[in-house]
């Protein structure tokens, strides 16, 4: 039933302001009902993260083996053992049979009954009446309606009816298979800072055991086992007027619940301790027990949502080394991405850069030097130059060049510059640099700062190259003379 959620149109305004009640274990048992395999699996494997089982043990809680139980192999049949084996071949339609949700709801009744009288002293340790408690006993197998509350019945009645109920139950409330990861769970404790164990119990440890292992009981041992914890929390909360504490109440249920069938207490021995301890936990933290962990409501919301919006650190590590192989093709793709940006913002500077260095010198005044540079612009295909079209065919032949405009190529993307001879008769004429030059340009990193240089060296030439004008004109006029 807690499985089940219920959504109904309500069309009462006063009910309409009222929260909406969700149950967050929804899918945890969906997933339990409907694949109890992949859940108990999921389940099973973070009990083993948290207590150590031996195979046997684990085998044993799985039901894979049948548990081996403290006393089965002992030949002494003390007068305890035969009395209560005699017990339970007495069954009827509740008492002494399997737990059923018929034999539950039975025992529900007095449940609800003792929830209403928990101010009775030595509730659950002062014996009944036996006379009463055989008839009360009588009406539960047969099905009869029982009206608790005319004041025919003790509430000390109705506690020791409780007790033999769980009492000649087959197995224990809380299994057999589980016997030996109880044991364990009381073994938990905190590790100092060495990290040796302690005697200080590992009480956020041993919660999150009981709620993994609570979560594959039977569905019908669950249910009860629930009914009677909030039962005994209820009732060690009053024990100033009761006198029962939740040890008082773990001395009287633990055989009942906990303690294997047919044992005494010279079978448990030293465990004894250990068992009692963890039904006084149990009725302490009971409130919490029911709860699933949140991993595993996650696990189970993932199973049939499948987002990962809310994946725990687990998880999340665990997509990341898993996705790790997918994601190295992608930041390859990335990187080359940016390789071929960053190729291509740095090739978009170094033409314009040309292009600046052409318009100036488009501008100077004609001359022969001139008209050699612009011949030389034209044979880049690469460059755009005003009035010059890029041609649409690769060259045929492809040479490497070895003038001034070139060099500069080859010094920014370090690659060869690509020529194209126009026509056969037309030979480029090389320009010579200097050392000085090549010294510059090794120096320059920047498209902008190679123009700069190649202004100032066009404007030396020009100016050398009035100086020698004016002087022949001068040596002529004096031979003249």
């Amino acid at each position: 039933s807690d499985a089940i959620c219920n959504f109904v149109i309500c069309n009462d305004s006063s009910l309409r302001s009222h929260p909406i009640i969700f149950n967050p274990d929804f899918f945890v048992e969906k997933l339990r009902h409907e694949k109890p395999e992949v859940f108990t699996e999921l389940v099973v494997s973070n009990i083993t993260r948290l207590i150590d089982l031996p195979g046997t043990e684990l085998a044993q809680l799985m039901g894979e083996e049948d548990p081996k139980l403290p006393g089965a192999n002992s030949t002494a049949s003390g007068f305890f053992r035969s009395l209560m084996s005699l017990k339970r071949k007495e069954k009827g339609v509740v008492f002494g049979s399997p737990l059923t949700e018929e034999g539950i709801a039975q025992v529900s009744q007095l449940i609800e009954y003792l929830h209403k009288n928990l101010r009775a002293e030595g509730l659950f340790r002062v014996p009944g009446n036996s006379i009463r408690q055989q008839i009360l006993k009588d009406a539960l197998n047969s099905g009869t309606d029982i009206d608790l509350d005319s004041g025919e019945f003790h509430s000390n009645d109705v506690a020791t009816l409780l007790k033999m109920f769980l009492g000649e139950l087959p197995e224990p409330l809380l299994t057999h298979k589980h016997f030996h990861a109880h044991l364990k769970i009381a073994d938990l404790t905190l590790f100092d800072e060495k990290g040796n164990k302690t005697s200080t119990p590992d009480k956020e440890r041993q919660i999150e055991a009981l709620q993994l292992l609570f979560l594959i009981l039977p569905a019908p041992n669950r249910s009860l086992l629930k009914l009677l914890l909030d039962l005994l929390y209820q009732t060690a909360k009053k024990q100033d007027k009761n006198k029962m504490s939740a040890h008082n109440l773990a001395l009287m249920f633990a055989p009942h619940i906990l303690w294997p069938r047919n044992v005494t207490a010279n079978d448990l021995q030293e465990n004894i301790t250990k068992l009692n301890s963890g039904v006084t936990f149990m009725i302490k933290h009971s409130q919490k027990l029911f709860k699933a962990p949140v991993y595993i409501r996650e696990c189970a919301r993932l199973h049939y949502l499948g987002s990962r919006a809310h994946t725990s650190k687990d998880d999340l590590d665990l997509l990341t080394s898993s996705g790790s192989k997918e994601l190295q093709p992608l930041k390859t793709q990335k990187r080359s991405r940016l390789d071929s940006c960053h190729q291509e913002e740095t090739q978009q500077r170094t033409e314009e850069a040309l292009k600046e260095l052409f318009q100036h010198v488009h501008n100077m005044p004609d001359s022969a030097k001139k008209k050699k540079l612009i011949r030389q612009f034209n044979k880049h295909p690469a460059v755009l130059t005003p009035g010059s079209d890029v041609p649409t065919s690769p060259a045929p032949r492809r040479t490497r060049s070895r003038s001034f405009s070139g060099l500069i190529k080859r010094k920014v993307l370090g690659t060869p510059v690509i020529l194209e001879r126009k026509s056969r008769d037309t030979t480029p004429e090389p320009v010579r640099v200097s050392k000085e030059n090549i010294q510059l340009l090794q120096k320059c990193g920047s498209p902008a700062h190679i123009s700069q240089m190649k202004l100032k060296s066009l404007e030396g030439q020009k100016e050398g190259s009035c100086r020698r004008m004016r002087a022949r004109l001068l040596s002529k006029d004096s031979s003249s003379l």
